[in-house]
């Protein structure tokens, strides 16, 4: 398992277009893939999951991958969310 805490730098936090790009990128990997805000833990792949999360930008979430390509689901992810 790979876990990493991750501040989310997209301009506009994680809104509807930023969540689908995420659930598409989550979905390219066979790990299971999770997002964790406070005490909420959502599957990284379902968008209806991830639109309930509301997060803004300067937000720190941990991204937590298990499975055969979980090290580099969990570093493209980081990397998209820190993207500008």
């Amino acid at each position: 398992m790979t876990k990493r805490t991750v501040t989310i730098e997209l301009s506009s936090g994680l809104e509807a277009r930023p969540i689908a790009m995420l659930v598409q990128l989550a979905s390219s990997y066979e790990s299971k893939i999770y997002v964790q805000s406070d005490d909420r833990k959502i599957n990284a792949k379902s968008i209806m999951g991830m639109m309930t999360l509301e997060l803004p930008a300067g937000e720190q979430i941990v991204v937590t991958a298990d499975g055969v390509d979980e090290e580099k689901a969990v570093s493209d992810i980081e990397n998209y969310l820190r993207s500008n």
